[in-house]
């Protein structure tokens, strides 16, 4: 009579520290929000490399050439000219769909617009601290930009500023004092702000993770998850002791997290410390 080995429960833990390197990984879009560049997903960016293969569009650059075309030629900066650039990126220089996204706040709105237009390229959906869920949005980096205090939108955006990494708040200073950077800032905020996709949380199918921090004071956590409850294959988490980046006041939990959602063949919002530690990695894909 015959045995069969039982695999060992060391595999999860050996894959996800040394995942297999050859083929095409699934790929994983970031989508920053309003007050950050693609450089803000630097407590995650290193970590979800190790899963998936990481895209980070440069869609918001407030001092870039394209942005400033377009505001030269009087055209609107708006959610649907950040959508069809990202559909532009993915379809004409990545090339291979589904995708996973990954968004923040102002991100979140290109990511619903996004999957909703274009079911079919998206596979799962990860919206953190997401804007346009209807509420009224307070808005720290224009406030911090108006009196050039950097330190005051850190104030606003993270529930504990004292963990903020020093380089950030140097970079703001810097931008604060750039005219085309605050150009280009102001003109998206004034096409963009107003813009809402409570409605379209309805025709969203593809699995969706709404994450709020408990103490997000630029979108109201209430509103965000009455709105995940919109959502036909949504899952909601609240993050004690946050504000509104998760992504970097919380990146252990955020980073595990988000990849036991995009890879679990059953995600939930809740997993358990042993579901977070020993995620395995997708299997690159053979084409």
């Amino acid at each position: 009579m015959g045995f069969r080995t039982m695999p060992s429960p060391l595999n999860g833990l050996i894959e996800r520290f040394r995942p297999r390197q050859y083929g095409r990984r699934q790929p994983l879009v970031l989508l920053n929000g309003l007050a950050e560049q693609a450089e803000s997903w630097y407590r995650n960016r290193r970590f979800w490399s190790r899963f998936f293969e990481v895209l980070t569009p440069n869609i918001l650059v407030y001092e870039g050439e394209a942005l400033h075309r377009r505001i030269e030629a009087k055209e609107p900066i708006t959610v649907d000219y950040f959508v069809q650039q990202l559909h532009t990126y993915l379809t004409q220089f990545v090339q291979s769909p589904p995708y996973h996204l990954v968004s923040s706040s102002l991100g979140g709105k290109l990511a619903v617009e996004f999957a909703v237009r274009y079911p079919n390229l998206v596979n799962r959906v990860v919206l953190l601290c997401p804007s346009g869920m209807g509420d009224k949005e307070q808005l720290p980096i224009m406030e911090g930009m108006a009196g050039r205090n950097s330190k005051a939108l850190v104030r606003s955006v993270f529930h504990r500023p004292r963990f903020v990494d020093q380089d950030m708040l140097r970079y703001y200073q810097s931008r604060f004092t750039c005219r085309p950077w605050k150009k280009g800032l102001i003109k998206t905020v004034q096409g963009t702000l107003e813009h809402t996709v409570r409605e379209k949380l309805r025709e969203m199918k593809c699995p969706t993770l709404l994450v709020s921090g408990a103490q997000d004071k630029v979108c109201d956590p209430k509103i965000a998850e009455e709105a995940a409850r919109e959502l036909p294959n949504g899952m909601f988490l609240s993050v004690p002791n946050c504000g509104h980046a998760p992504q970097i006041e919380k990146a252990w939990k955020i980073n595990r997290l988000v990849v036991h959602f995009l890879s679990a063949p059953q995600p939930t919002a809740r997993p358990s410390w042993t579901q977070l530690l020993l995620a395995k990695p997708p299997r690159p894909r053979a084409s």
